[in-house]
């Protein structure tokens, strides 16, 4: 038996060699070494509706997706997805032409990034951004251009400089990539940028691709615009959503896209390679989720609200410096008044000093010094845990 041949070429390709294993896992696989509190990663400790459950449980019993889903998804969650865009936004998609159904939102942006880009393509994009955009962006072989949201200490939000975004665009971008509310900061884009968005991609005929999973998940007086329901926007851009933040069911891994005919197709076309099908049984039970009434949207977003509030509160005693989020379900931080600036570091020390875990927000960013005092915490959890975390967290406090 002969070993494996060697080489001296790298296996990994020159376009994925700056991304190694996410700080997720990392992260996550530190917190259960240590015992420690996770509110690294972003996922609900409870599971969200009985009866959205129990619909999954009856299409598994009734011989439903257990076998391979049409690839476009199931008519009723394409029927449903459409429902919800009109009721919700006044967006009316054909549901068996302009409506996709993914393994996820991760997977509709990876399809849309890999059908819609050539290398050499330039994608300008929101920074700090979620960390698949740019592994997405590297697989297409096209090149990243970030845009940073800046803090604003006084308003405790991160801003975007509308000039820095018109500045960025060449005549080598093809795409604008979009995400409001804003992981990680929570920052939800005001319908003025959103319309200064809109206006540059109609002016340089860019398509956009909007990540806007966290659509729900919206506070105080934040508004969620859909970048669809702009002037000129519907036809160039591509909607991506999903049930796993909404519904607390992000192990089903459902997502979508919402686009024009041809946009969906293309999508479409890159998506058949990675998944084909996926969560057929979850599908049926998503469909009838979307279909909850307003009360559940209502309620879910009041109780993020107060789990928002507490664990904001707990960092504030603790010394760090809150920029209470607008949307989404993270609170970012600034570590500097306790003294620290390296994030990674920080993150890196805190399951030993506090039994608390964290995401460090510099691995969000190109330039990673801009990122580098900031610390993301999660607050879909319980109530208790929360007031665990703030508890632990305390001994922080100078």
């Amino acid at each position: 038996m002969t070993g494996m041949t060697s080489t001296a070429r790298p296996f990994l390709n020159r376009r994925l060699t700056e991304f190694g294993t996410t700080i997720f896992a990392e992260m996550s696989a530190l917190a259960l070494k240590t015992g420690s509190i996770n509110l690294g990663q972003g996922f609900p400790d409870t599971d969200g509706p009985e009866e959205i459950r129990e619909a999954a449980v009856r299409a598994l019993r009734d011989g439903r997706g257990n076998q391979y889903p049409p690839g476009p998804g199931v008519p009723e969650l394409r029927t449903a997805i459409a429902a919800h865009q009109l009721r919700r936004y006044g967006l009316s998609f054909d549901p068996d032409t302009e409506v996709l159904v993914t393994a996820g939102a991760t997977e509709a942006i990876a399809a849309a990034l890999l059908a819609l880009l050539e290398p050499g393509d330039e994608v300008v994009a929101l920074e700090p951004y979620y960390d698949s955009y740019a592994a997405c962006i590297a697989m297409a072989g096209a090149a990243r251009v970030p845009v940073t949201l800046r803090p604003d200490a006084e308003a405790a939000r991160f801003r975007l400089d509308l000039d820095e975004l018109r500045d960025a665009v060449t005549d080598r971008t093809r795409l604008l990539l979009v995400n409001t509310p804003h992981n990680p900061t929570g920052t939800v884009l005001t319908r003025a940028e959103l319309t200064a968005i809109a206006e540059l991609a109609v002016e340089r005929d860019l398509l956009v691709v909007t990540d806007e999973v966290y659509e729900h998940l919206v506070f105080d007086d934040a508004e969620h615009v859909p970048l669809a329901t702009l002037p000129g926007m519907r036809e160039r851009t591509v909607t991506i959503g999903s049930a796993g933040k909404t519904f607390s069911f992000t192990g089903w891994k459902v997502g979508w896209v919402t686009a024009p005919r041809e946009l969906v197709s293309a999508v479409r076309s890159a998506k058949q390679f990675l998944t084909y099908v996926a969560s057929g049984p979850f599908q049926y039970a998503v469909a009838e989720a979307l279909r909850l009434p307003d009360s559940y949207f209502a309620d879910f977003r009041a109780d993020m609200l107060t789990k928002r509030d507490l664990l904001a509160s707990g960092l504030e005693r603790a010394g760090f410096k809150v920029f209470r989020p607008a949307g989404t379900y993270f609170i970012t931080t600034d570590i500097r008044p306790l003294g620290e600036s390296d994030g990674h570091a920080f993150c890196r020390a805190l399951p030993e000093r506090a039994g608390v875990v964290a995401i460090p927000n510099a691995v969000f960013y190109d330039h990673r010094e801009a990122g580098a005092p900031f610390v993301r915490f999660a607050f879909c959890k319980r109530t208790g845990v929360l007031e665990e975390a703030a508890r632990r967290l305390k001994s922080l406090a100078r």
